[in-house]
């Protein structure tokens, strides 16, 4: 009996670690997956009938990690979000969290992923 326990409890262990995730995400496997929901949140943003009057002027983001001149790119976005304030749009939730989720990552990138304190 005390061997058929063993066995289900290993049996029923064994699932439970194969399904638990091994390595924790890196920062390169973070820095690409906020890169791709920020690139469709603001393509979403362009879209959406609440804010696609005063989002008609933004240029489309796309976010590429590999380029060299993503820093530039992402420190004029963010600025073109915070100069949204003057209209009623750069007030919805949504414009607020791009513009936070922006500057997350673009801390990320440069402190976080790079070393430097």
């Amino acid at each position: 009996m005390a061997i058929f326990n063993h066995m289900l409890l290993v049996s029923s262990l064994v699932p439970l670690v194969l399904s638990y995730p091994f390595f924790p995400p890196t920062c390169y496997s973070k820095v690409l997956s906020m890169a791709r929901e920020l690139t469709q949140r603001a393509a979403d943003l362009k879209r959406a009938p609440e804010t696609s009057l005063c989002m008609a002027h933004m240029p489309y983001l796309y976010i590429d990690v590999h380029n060299a001149c993503v820093m530039y790119k992402m420190r004029d976005y963010i600025s073109l979000v915070e100069g949204l304030r003057q209209r009623r749009c750069a007030y919805t939730r949504e414009v607020g969290k791009l513009g936070v989720t922006l500057r997350q990552l673009f801390i990320f990138m440069s402190e976080k992923c790079h070393g430097v304190r």
